[in-house]
C-alpha cells in the first residue's frame, strides 16, 4: 500500500489486466504542475461510486474497449467509475473553477479533459484517444439545480444513475422486441443493483404477469433471498438451486448479470428450446465466466447499452431518451432510498477494501459505496 499523498499530488489506482486482484496506487506530478493546452481543463475527482458494474468494465475491457478511456502502462488498466469532478483549473471557454460535472472517470484524484461542445448542460471530452469510443461515455453533465441535479441525491445518482440507465435500456430493448415472445423473464444476481433497476422497469409495464408484461423471476443466493424479495419488483424469487422448480414449458427470456457458468448452464439446460433469448449483461463472476459449449437454446448475446441508446436517439429525437429516462428515474428514487444504505469511504485503504470486496463478491447488496481518494 502506497502511503497517503498530499491532496495536490494526483493519485491513480490501477490493476493488472491479467489478474484483477493485483492493484496499486501510483502518483504523478503535482496538480499545479500539470500542463494544460489552450482548450483543456483539469478536474479534481471529488468522489465516485463503486459497484459490481465496474468489475464488468474490467472483465470486458478488451472486448468493448473500456481500458482505452483512461490509458495506463502496458499490462495495467484503470477501471472506469461514475463520479463527480470539480474544475480545478481551466483554459476551456465556458468552464470555470468550481464547476461540477457528473460523468465517467478513472479511479483517480484528477482527470485532464479537452472539452468540446461546452454548454449550460455540460461538455464532451474531445481528447483524441476517446474519439473512436462510444460517445455515451464521453458526455459530462453540468451539475446545477437548473439542470435537475439536487445535491441531496448526489450519492444515489453516482451509485444508481449508470446502473438504472442500463436497466432502463435493457427493459426498453426487451419490450422493443416483445420480450422475444417470452411469458417470463428470469434475472440472475437478482439482488444486484442493475437487476433491481431492470426488474423495476419491467414491473412498471401492465398490471401484472400476463396483463401487459411477463412474469418477473429473480435468481439469487439463499443469503440474499429475503433482501431480494423485499425489493418488491419480482413476482417470484428463487435460489440458484431451485432453478429446476421453474416451469420449463414456459417461454422464457434470461437476463444474466453475473456470467456465472454454472448458472448459465443450469438455466439453458432447464428451459432448452423454450429459452427464447439469453441476454448477457454483467460478468462479475469473472473467474467462472466460461459456459460449456453447445448449450441448448439461443447462444448468450452480450448486451451493449450504447447500441440501444443510439437507436432510441434516432427513434425519439433529441432529448427524447433523456425525457423518458428522467421520468422513470424520479419514480425509481423512492424504492432506492428505502432499500439501499449509502456507505462512504475516504482514502486509499477504503478504495482498496471496497474494490477487493466487490471483486470477491463480498459486497452487501443493501449497501452502495461512495469513495473519495
Amino acid at each position: 500500500m502506497t502511503p497517503t499523498t498530499e491532496t495536490s499530488t494526483p493519485v491513480d489506482y490501477r490493476v493488472r489486466r491479467d489478474d484483477y486482484s493485483k492493484g496499486e496506487f501510483t502518483t504523478g506530478p503535482k496538480a499545479e504542475e500539470i500542463e494544460l493546452g489552450p482548450d483543456e481543463a483539469l478536474l479534481r475527482i471529488a468522489k465516485f461510486a463503486f459497484t459490481a458494474n465496474n468489475i464488468t468494465y474490467a472483465v470486458v475491457g478488451e472486448m468493448i474497449g473500456y481500458w482505452n478511456f483512461f490509458p495506463a502502462e502496458e499490462g495495467w488498466g484503470r477501471i472506469p467509475v461514475w463520479g463527480i469532478g470539480v474544475v480545478e483549473r481551466s483554459n476551456a471557454e465556458g468552464m470555470k473553477e468550481g464547476d461540477r460535472f457528473f460523468g465517467y472517470y478513472p479511479m483517480s484524484t484528477h482527470l485532464k479533459v479537452k472539452p468540446v461542445k461546452v454548454s449550460p448542460a455540460g461538455f464532451i471530452d474531445g481528447a483524441e484517444h476517446r474519439q473512436a469510443l462510444p460517445p455515451t461515455y464521453n458526455n459530462y453533465r453540468r451539475m446545477t439545480l437548473e439542470g435537475g441535479f439536487d445535491p441531496k441525491y448526489d450519492d444515489l445518482m453516482m451509485i444508481f444513475w449508470p446502473l438504472f440507465m442500463t436497466g432502463f435500456v435493457i427493459d426498453d430493448f426487451l419490450a422493443d422486441n416483445d420480450f422475444f415472445g417470452a411469458k417470463s423473464v428470469v434475472f440472475s444476481s437478482a439482488s444486484s443493483k442493475t437487476s433491481f433497476g431492470t426488474a423495476f422497469q419491467v414491473s412498471q409495464r401492465g398490471d401484472g404477469p400476463g396483463q401487459g408484461r411477463p412474469e418477473i423471476i429473480g435468481l439469487t443466493s439463499p443469503g440474499n433471498k429475503a433482501f431480494t424479495e423485499g425489493l418488491g419488483c419480482y413476482d417470484r424469487v428463487v435460489t440458484y438451486d431451485e432453478v429446476g422448480t421453474l416451469d420449463a414449458a414456459t417461454p422464457t427470456t434470461f437476463v444474466d448479470m453475473a456470467g456465472n457458468a454454472d448458472v448459465v448452464s443450469a438455466v439453458h439446460n432447464h428451459f432448452a428450446d423454450n429459452l427464447r433469448y439469453s441476454c448477457l449483461v454483467g460478468m462479475t463472476h469473472w473467474q467462472d465466466n466460461k459456459p460449456a459449449a453447445g448449450l441448448p437454446g439461443p447462444a448468450p448475446a452480450m448486451f451493449f447499452a450504447p447500441t440501444q441508446i443510439e437507436k432510441r436517439g434516432k427513434d425519439w429525437g433529441p432529448g427524447g431518451l433523456q425525457e423518458r429516462f428522467g421520468k422513470a428515474w424520479e419514480v425509481f428514487m423512492e424504492p432506492v432510498a428505502r432499500c439501499i444504505t449509502v456507505v462512504h469511504g475516504e482514502g486509499q485503504d477504503a478504495v482498496e477494501r471496497v474494490y477487493q470486496d466487490t471483486l470477491a463478491a463480498r459486497a452487501k447488496p443493501n449497501e452502495g459505496h461512495v469513495l473519495e481518494m
